[in-house]
């Protein structure tokens, strides 16, 4: 059982982070409620009343007026962050192991060059990670209208990372432990 990084949030104060175990059988079902209680955990945490967080259309977590907030997961983990008062959050957490053709499709040939070892400090997964986070932070701008998260650009900040798309951009931290990566993206 590996925990989310404490660190992650270091960088964004008045973060509430938390996180559930997926229960067995580890199925889809498990994982949504794991989702749904790390979520509800952040809510309360945040000082908010409503708790729950259903689902939109399309699938995606609504969380409750004034406490915007993200869910993500893995087979066994379900993470969730709740930031009061940002204008977007997402959070990403991947255990996967990326192929050479997935990080040749998902990356820019100058992140690539940049971002990963020997000239960056990142991995493939992680940086993979930071997209999926950046995404879910810029989903309903107007940029987030035809938004593919492979298409977000990143670049190295004083922060970490920053993450691009269509004129906007937004802040990411990465961090990795125990075989997963995070990432954490709160437009402001």
């Amino acid at each position: 059982m590996t925990a989310v990084p404490a660190t992650l949030a270091t960088g964004t104060p008045g973060t509430y982070l938390e996180w559930r175990p997926v229960a067995p059988p580890y199925g889809p079902r498990e994982q949504f409620a794991a989702g749904r209680q790390a979520a509800a955990a952040a809510l309360a945490a945040a000082g908010s009343v409503v708790r729950t967080v259903p689902r939109v259309v399309g699938g995606r977590p609504e969380f409750p007026r004034g406490y915007p907030g993200s869910i993500a997961h893995t087979d066994r983990l379900a993470v969730a962050v709740v930031v009061p008062g940002a204008a977007g959050v997402g959070v990403d957490i991947e255990d996967a192991v990326l192929t050479r053709r997935v990080v040749d499709f998902v990356l820019y040939e100058s992140e690539r060059r940049s971002l990963l070892a020997p000239a960056g400090d990142y991995s493939p997964v992680e940086l993979f990670s930071a997209k999926e986070a950046a995404f879910k932070a810029l989903d309903g701008t107007a940029a987030g209208d035809g938004l593919l998260f492979w298409r977000i650009g990143l670049a190295r900040s004083d922060a970490g990372l920053v993450a691009a798309f269509d004129g906007l951009s937004v802040p990411v931290w990465v961090r990795s432990e125990g075989g997963c990566s995070f990432a954490l993206a709160v437009r402001r």
